[in-house]
């Protein structure tokens, strides 16, 4: 079995096992940034943390980690290092809204080699490996072939996150794009780029695990990508990264030049 499909399955298996059997049935509690953790992001970081390494021994970071652990983590695996979200879209979840996602990436120098994200709820799986493409339960991605009109372009833009007041009162008053969406899980926004559903994406600041497989997953649909910073993507800041992106190349074109006009 490949690497992808073995970690594939341990993804499946997780949700399984220790996710959805605590869906609505969980409670929930803050960490110290603010963000919200349940017993679930915990449960699942934990058995990612046990199965992974039998499929390539590497070690895993994630999410629920402290950042001296995930430093460390960082620094000293630059040959490859397994990179967990458990929950992405852990206030959907305790709501109810199935909205969320098992994220797992394989990097390797600073670069995703591989990524896996999972929607439990839809049994939705997307996946790449680097030269490979990106899929959607065997499907290839993009799944739409036809391209919408900047005019009629859906944008999945997280507002809050964007450190440039200007851009943020550009992007709810001006902004080229039809219609914009923001539904709480970066990870699936990624997947949903790299499928279609969404033809731009703008985000002003991911953690390490909410880009790490999604922006392999949609360079391998054929997708652009660059950051508020620099246009080379995966050498900007590790710990906080911005993303401009959009799956047809002729949009991305549109879009950076307006995003990049309005900052």
């Amino acid at each position: 079995m490949q690497v992808v499909e073995q970690v594939m399955q341990v993804v499946r298996d997780v949700a399984r096992q220790e996710v959805m059997p605590r869906f609505l049935r969980v409670g929930k509690t803050r960490k110290d940034d603010g963000s919200l953790f349940t017993e679930a992001d915990m449960a699942c970081q934990q058995a990612l943390g046990d199965m992974l390494p039998r499929v390539l021994p590497h070690p895993v970071l994630g999410e629920e980690m402290t950042r001296e652990e995930q430093d460390a983590l960082w620094q000293d695996n630059p040959d490859g290092l397994w990179v967990v979200d458990p929950i992405d879209g852990t206030t959907n979840f305790v709501n109810g809204l199935p909205y969320f996602a098992i994220s797992v990436a394989l990097m390797v120098r600073g670069v995703s080699e591989l990524g896996v994200i999972y929607n439990p709820v839809s049994d939705e799986m997307f996946y790449a490996r680097r030269g490979q493409g990106a899929w959607l339960n065997g499907r290839r991605l993009p799944l739409k072939t036809t391209r919408n009109s900047m005019g009629d372009a859906i944008a999945a833009v997280e507002v809050k996150y964007l450190r440039s007041g200007k851009l943020a009162a550009r992007m709810s008053s001006v902004a080229p794009f039809g219609s914009q969406r923001s539904m709480g899980s970066s990870t699936l926004d990624w997947c949903f780029l790299a499928a279609g559903r969404y033809d731009l994406y703008l985000h002003g600041g991911q953690r390490l695990w909410d880009y790490a497989a999604g922006a392999v997953i949609v360079e391998e649909a054929g997708g652009c990508l660059a950051s508020l910073n620099t246009d080379d993507y995966w050498s900007d800041t590790v710990w906080k990264r911005s993303v401009i992106a959009a799956i047809d190349p002729e949009l991305y074109g549109h879009w950076h030049r307006w995003v990049r006009a309005n900052q």
